[in-house]
């Protein structure tokens, strides 16, 4: 599996992940593989009360997600052979519930066959190398666009989930009451995870969730259910896929985006991971680049067959590689721990609302980072940007922020006169979201 050579004698083990030769051994995989795990476990606890917002069981998505993050961390590891976890991708989920359903008004089912079709998508262009072309194509500084948007998405959400921000009949928006014990309870989780992760704490965004979760034992904002228990039935959301608006306009445009988010979120996790773990070759490219993205594809199918919304490679997977991880041994760790995490349902389900929240807004505050790297000396360049990263929240949209982030680019940079800079595949993109703006 791996491009070196284990040495002669060595263990089934080393010789399948490489370890020796990557400069490794199992307790150090073991150990990174425990320290990943612990940094994205928030997961189990945040996905299902996103997606419930779209109307799906909580036990159920809890279990899909347990299954998604471990099936598709076992396929990175043992086919790529690569330190990097996966799991259901926090903005991704958003865009899922409160776009694709509450919004566009599709049913969940349909909105998970909106994501089996992406993930398909992604194999076809990983399998017949397009998307190199793809990512290449998009304009470095839209992606980070959306990037940033995303997490601003991802943070009204939270204020709204917890009652910090509410609607208002002519500011459309306002602040709620900070009297509430809610409202106070997500700054303080917030605050204490951000805090928790400054200073390197393992564990530090579970640490945050659960303080808070337990602060709301008195104040009966949370219910005590048990903490170990059979896992739920997975019934409700296996299978349920609805492709019968396969044919429809918006559904190509949603299928678009999951697919376009997915790509540009997965290519940026494998380089950041990789390059951090000394994996990037002497040109700076990924070996086994293909693997990695069928892996990633793979789990984008996977996830919406068992019910729950896009399954990709995830950041925090930086975390164990730090710690010393440098195979695929990491993820298959990973793999079981999530596993075994199936069992702790009651303990998920206590979790509320506020609570989740406080971990949203710390995830939109790390993905809103992409803000800084825009090239801020040309307006071609960041005008549209910002209009796609503000869009995003204030529509409350993902899609329609990437397509008028494209569409302002493409039109900035034709009637500035700097045609060159406005590559065919912005051009059309803008076009067609330029077609469905018009008849939608």
């Amino acid at each position: 599996m791996t491009d070196h050579a284990a040495p002669q004698g060595a263990s089934f083990i080393d010789r399948y992940f490489g370890l020796t030769a990557s400069g490794t051994t199992v307790r150090t995989e073991v150990i990174a593989g425990v320290t990943t795990f612990l940094t994205m476990v928030y997961i189990v606890f945040v996905n299902p009360t996103i997606l419930s917002a779209a109307g799906m069981d909580k036990g159920a998505v809890f279990v899909a997600t347990c299954v998604a993050a471990a099936v598709s961390s076992l396929v990175m590891g043992l086919y790529a052979n690569y330190p990097v976890a996966l799991a259901p991708g926090m903005g991704l989920n958003a865009f899922f519930a409160f776009t694709v359903v509450l919004t566009y008004k599709y049913s969940w089912q349909q909105a998970l066959a909106a994501v089996f079709c992406s993930g398909v998508l992604f194999f076809l262009i990983s399998v017949f190398r397009l998307r190199e072309y793809v990512i290449n194509a998009i304009p470095l500084n839209l992606k980070l666009a959306i990037s940033a948007g995303v997490g601003l998405f991802l943070g009204i959400i939270a204020l709204e989930q917890a009652k910090i921000v509410v609607d208002h009949p002519v500011t459309l928006v306002t602040l709620g009451s900070l009297r509430e014990p809610a409202a106070v309870l997500c700054l303080v989780g917030f605050v204490a995870i951000a805090a928790l992760n400054s200073r390197n704490i393992l564990g530090g965004t579970l640490i945050g969730i659960l303080v808070v979760t337990l602060i709301g034992l008195p104040l009966g904002l949370t219910t005590y259910t048990g903490v170990v228990s059979a896992p739920p039935s997975l019934a409700p959301t296996f299978l349920q896929l609805d492709f019968s608006a396969l044919a429809e306009q918006t559904f190509l445009i949603v299928v678009f985006s999951f697919l376009f988010i997915d790509v540009f979120d997965n290519a940026g996790t494998l380089i950041g991971v990789t390059h951090r773990a000394g994996l990037l070759n002497e040109k700076g490219e990924l070996p086994r680049m293909r693997q990695a993205l069928i892996s990633d594809s793979f789990a984008a199918m996977f996830g919406s067959l068992i019910g729950t919304s896009t399954t990709t490679s995830y950041i925090e997977s930086a975390s164990g590689v730090a710690a010393g991880g440098r195979t695929g041994l990491m993820a298959v760790v990973v793999a079981l721990l999530f596993l075994l995490a199936l069992f702790f349902a009651p303990l998920a389900g206590m979790v509320p609302a506020y609570a989740s929240a406080a971990a949203l807004l710390y995830v939109a505050c790390l993905m809103t980072r992409g803000l800084a790297e825009i090239a801020w000396d040309d307006v071609t360049e960041y005008a549209p940007a910002v209009v796609a990263a503000v869009t995003m929240p204030l529509t409350y949209s993902i899609a329609t922020g990437i397509g008028l982030g494209f569409l302002t680019y493409a039109g900035a940079k034709i009637v500035s006169g700097r045609f060159r800079e406005a590559k065919p595949a912005v051009v059309i993109l803008a076009l067609l979201f330029a077609f469905k703006f018009a008849t939608q």
